[in-house]
Parts: structure tokens; C-alpha cells; sequence
């Protein structure tokens, strides 16, 4: 049987410091010894019976449950005060067989895998890697769960593929203590796996498209996601660039992203006309404490997966080639510890450095979103714009920064548009701007970052610009109607459709302070038949009772 480790711990932190927050338990669940229960099946099964068994305590206890995976998100989305869940033991990946895949299934059966939970990026891509499979986009690095990833909505710069839950075709989520409370969701429209299969994890079968995409991106508070069916790709190969270019080349494309009808070329990456080829990836860096008339932007281009390519790792270490937390926390150790003078500081050039196209870095998504070689305090604020407002979003936001100054500096990113109803990622192209840096102090001169993340809000409001923003990222949640003012009736959508899901005592369980500062806890009396499970024409297939 699995085993669970009960630990009080009194206080629980991010990997960044951005706590410490207070927590009475915290539980760590072994599965069963692989010698004494072969079966993947019966142990991915048994791990659900454990989860289920502590579900029933809390709720005994009248006190909250909350899963939570690597510790990445810098926000308090994972926290929850009672009891906390650490998934990372739970990594199981179960074979889909053609005999899985639904009868009205689009998916190509080699293209479907299925994961535990605690699985992380790396442990899923050296799987896929086994079967010359790669994921479509992952984050900066590698070390978030999947359940996390999907959860918060961690979104990489892949602008005509989405964020990671755009990826995700089937969820088994554990509801409650009882046999019913384990159900396997999946579009209706977009059926993957069968209904055997779904019963071979002990799991019913609902099929709807709105409950799915509300539940896809679930902050954490739709159930304990235990496992995840997704979609991947053939391994593929990136060829990384970058370059300083004109600014306003850079804020064009960022408004635009018709790189074949724009001035923005590189030699090797030309079609048969001599237009420049689309990039896979597209990011711009921005100083704000510095006026330049260049920007310096990264691009990578997908290619054909070959053997013959060089080892990518000796220039990956030796280039500035992480995310911009990294980045700036190794800057910072230059310095002394002051942080208007690391401010000052960053008026230096400190960003990638320009690379030839004979220095180009050719590499996996797997090998060129590496390890992330950083912990200890860091910060990162996020928001989403539609890309037609990107320019105007990031002069208001520099200007703001100016005016309120913290050691950090921006990019842009692009990601194609979610189907999660409270996918941050929203508009049919949504820029992502992001400004990280390292922790500090609030002083005179220095907001405190709830401050800053408030100061955000405001420059975006100020412009009428709409925005979102990122859920695992700081921010001032507390900032009045904020969820209602990003996404309108979603937000309604979201409740009932959890609501739905989940009894109202289950929903106290799996709600936290975070959920409750958005409004977003509050459950919905809807009626049985507001969910159905549909077929693939939109159909009930039964009343779900």
C-alpha cells in the first residue's frame, strides 16, 4: 500500500522565499515498492485510495487540503494554511495502448502519454525522448510538475503553439473521499481516451468542453489532479539566435508578429524567396533604466530532428542562456547588497550576448530549456496583453518603473490563445510582459513589490488597456474585482462549473486564501443537468448524476 509521511512543519516556502507561510501538515505519499506490486496501473491506483484517505481526514477535521509540486509559482496560488500535499513522489507514466484511444479520437495513439502528477518537466521529456517524442513547449526551465505547470498556466514563448495546458487532452482529478469523487474529464469535442480506460484507473467518464476548459487551468481548487493525458509532438530541433535590432523593428513585430513581410532577417533562415522564415520563438529583452535605440530580442526556429548536430550543452553553459531571474541574481552578486546601487547598476548592459549564425545553439526543447541552476529570493510579475496593445502596455510599464524603480528588467513573450476559462493567455495572441529580478526591501524611494504589482494594475488601467496576469507570479491579487475585471463573465462560468464539480463541503477543502482574495470561492447552487457528458456532436451521452 502507498505510504504517507505526515510532517508538521509549522511554516512552508516557495523555492524563491517569497514566504514563509504558516502550515500545520505537510504530507509526502510513497507508492508501493515496484518488487511487491508490479503493476503501474494498481500502484498509479492505490496512490489515489491514499489521496483520497486524507481527503476524508481534513474533511473530518473541517480543514483544507491542497496539493502542491515543485514550489515554483512566486504567487500564494499553492499554499494552503491546514494541509499541504507534496506530489513530487508521485511520478508514475502509464503505456496508452491503441486499444485506449476513444472510437471518435482525431489524436494519433503514438502522440498520447500519460502522466502522474509530480511527474516534472524533465522526467516527461526523458520519457518522450524515449519514444522520439518531444513536449510542444515547456517554460524557462524544467523542474515545474506538470499538475503545476497546467494549474497556474506556465506558457514558454512558442506563439503559435500555446501554453503547456493547451497540450493537456485528459484530466483525472480526485473530487472527495468517495468511489464516485475520482472522474476522468476531456473535451467532448475532442475525445482522446476511452471509457475502459478511464475505468481501469477507477475513474467516471465526463465529457464537456466548458467543465474541461474551466478545470484546466483550476488554480489549484477543482480537486487533487492526479494524473494527465496529453498530446505530444515528433522530437523536434531549435536553432537559437540573437540579435540587437532596431527598437522600433522589435515593437513592430511584437504588434504584428508577420516576420515575413518584416525587415527582421537572419541568412540561415530564409524560405525559397528569400522571405525570412517564422520563428518558433520570439523574445525581447527590455532594460527600462536605459534609453537604447536597440532592443536585443532571441529567436529560435524549428527544424527536423537529425542526429547530426553538435553537443549544445558546452555553449548552453557558457552563454547568458537562462531566464531572467537567473540571470539578474548572478549580476547581482557582483554587487554589493544595495539595492539602489544594483538599480543603478543595471544601466549596464547586462543582457544575452549577440551571437553569429555560425554560433548558433542547436538544440532539443528538452536540452535548450535546461536545468535551472538558481534557488533563493527572487520575484517575477507577469502580465498578458493582446499584442496589438504590447507597445503602448510596455511604455506604460516602463514609464511606472521609472517613476517607482526595482531591481529587475522586462521581456516580452508571445503565446497563442488558451481555451482555459482562466487561462491567463486569453487573446489570439497574447505578449506576455514580464519583469524579474531579485527580492529587496522596501524603503523611501523603493515600493514594496505588492506595491509595484499594484502600481502595474494601475498603469494598465490608466490606458484602458485590458490585461491579465500570471497566477503563479506576484501580483497584487488583493487589488479590488481584479479576477471580474480580466475575464468578465469566465469568472461566473469558472465558479458554477466548479461548483458543479464539487460538494460544498469539498469546496471548502480545496479552497485557500489565495482563491478567497480573488472572490473566486464563493460556491454556486447550479442545477444537475447544468453538466452533461456529451458525444463528439455535442449529444448527451447520459445524465451524470
Amino acid at each position: 500500500m502507498a505510504k504517507t509521511s505526515e510532517l508538521l512543519v509549522g511554516k512552508w516556502d516557495t523555492l524563491h522565499e517569497n514566504g514563509a507561510f504558516d502550515l500545520k501538515r505537510q504530507y509526502i505519499t510513497r507508492h508501493e515498492h515496484k518488487a511487491t506490486m508490479p503493476s503501474r496501473v494498481l500502484r498509479y491506483n492505490d496512490a489515489a485510495e491514499e489521496i483520497q484517505r486524507l481527503i476524508k481526514k481534513c474533511e473530518s477535521e473541517n480543514e483544507g487540503f491542497r496539493a502542491f509540486g515543485s514550489r515554483w509559482s512566486m504567487s500564494k496560488i499553492a499554499h494552503q494554511k491546514d494541509n499541504m500535499h507534496q506530489n513530487n513522489l508521485m511520478y508514475l507514466d502509464l503505456e496508452i495502448e491503441e486499444g485506449d484511444m476513444h472510437p471518435d479520437s482525431e489524436y494519433a495513439h503514438e502522440n498520447i502519454f500519460f502522466f502522474e502528477c509530480g511527474s516534472t518537466i524533465k522526467q516527461i521529456s526523458q520519457k518522450l525522448n524515449e519514444y522520439g517524442k518531444s513536449l510542444k513547449t515547456t517554460g524557462a526551465s524544467n523542474g515545474q510538475t506538470i499538475a503545476g505547470c497546467i494549474s497556474t498556466g506556465v506558457h514558454g514563448s512558442a506563439f503559435d503553439t500555446g501554453a503547456v495546458q493547451d497540450y493537456i487532452v485528459g484530466l483525472n482529478i480526485i473530487t472527495g473521499p468517495n468511489a464516485e469523487d475520482n472522474v476522468y474529464l476531456e473535451r467532448h469535442s475532442q475525445p482522446s481516451l476511452n471509457d475502459a480506460f478511464a475505468q481501469s484507473i477507477n475513474a467516471r467518464v465526463i465529457r464537456n468542453d466548458d467543465l474541461f476548459n474551466a478545470a484546466l487551468v483550476g488554480l489549484g481548487s477543482f480537486g487533487f489532479i492526479h494524473g494527465v493525458a496529453l498530446e505530444a509532438d515528433d522530437l523536434f530541433l531549435l536553432d537559437r539566435y540573437v540579435r540587437r535590432i532596431d527598437k522600433n523593428l522589435a515593437l513592430s513585430l511584437s504588434k504584428t508578429l508577420d516576420f515575413k513581410n518584416s525587415e527582421f532577417k537572419i541568412d540561415n533562415e530564409v524560405d525559397e524567396n528569400g522571405k525570412p522564415n517564422r520563428p518558433y520563438h520570439y523574445k525581447i529583452f527590455i532594460n527600462p533604466y536605459v534609453d537604447e535605440d536597440q532592443y536585443v530580442v532571441e529567436a529560435m526556429y524549428k527544424k527536423k530532428y537529425t542526429l547530426a548536430y553538435p553537443d549544445p550543452f558546452t555553449k548552453i553553459e557558457k552563454s547568458l542562456y537562462k531566464d531572467l531571474i537567473y540571470l539578474l541574481i548572478k549580476f547581482s552578486e557582483k554587487f554589493p547588497k544595495s539595492i539602489p546601487w544594483f538599480i543603478k547598476s543595471l544601466q549596464k548592459s547586462i543582457l544575452p550576448e549577440i551571437t553569429k549564425d555560425e554560433e548558433k545553439i542547436r538544440a532539443t526543447l528538452y536540452e535548450t530549456f535546461w536545468d535551472a541552476g538558481y534557488k533563493g529570493p527572487a520575484f517575477a510579475c507577469s502580465m498578458g496583453v493582446a499584442i496589438e496593445d504590447s507597445e503602448r502596455a510596455l511604455n506604460a510599464l516602463v514609464k511606472m518603473t521609472k517613476d517607482h524603480p526595482i531591481p529587475g528588467i522586462f521581456a516580452m513573450r508571445y503565446v497563442n490563445k488558451t481555451e482555459a476559462t482562466l487561462g491567463f493567455t486569453k487573446f489570439h495572441k497574447t505578449c506576455v510582459i514580464e519583469i524579474d529580478g531579485i527580492q529587496w526591501n522596501k524603503s523611501d524611494k523603493i515600493p514594496s513589490l505588492e506595491e509595484y504589482g499594484r502600481f502595474m494594475i494601475e498603469a494598465m488601467q490608466a490606458e484602458n488597456i485590458p490585461f491579465t496576469v500570471h497566477w503563479g507570479k506576484s501580483m497584487d491579487y488583493a487589488f479590488p474585482d481584479l479576477a471580474h475585471h480580466m475575464y468578465g463573465n469566465n469568472v461566473d462560468q469558472w465558479m458554477k462549473c466548479r461548483s458543479w464539480l464539487l460538494s460544498e463541503k469539498m469546496a471548502n477543502v480545496f479552497s485557500n486564501e489565495f482563491i478567497t482574495t480573488l472572490g473566486l470561492e464563493t460556491y454556486q447552487n447550479v442545477p444537475n443537468d447544468f453538466i452533461e457528458s456529451l458525444d463528439k456532436s455535442g449529444q448527451p451521452a447520459h445524465l451524470i448524476t
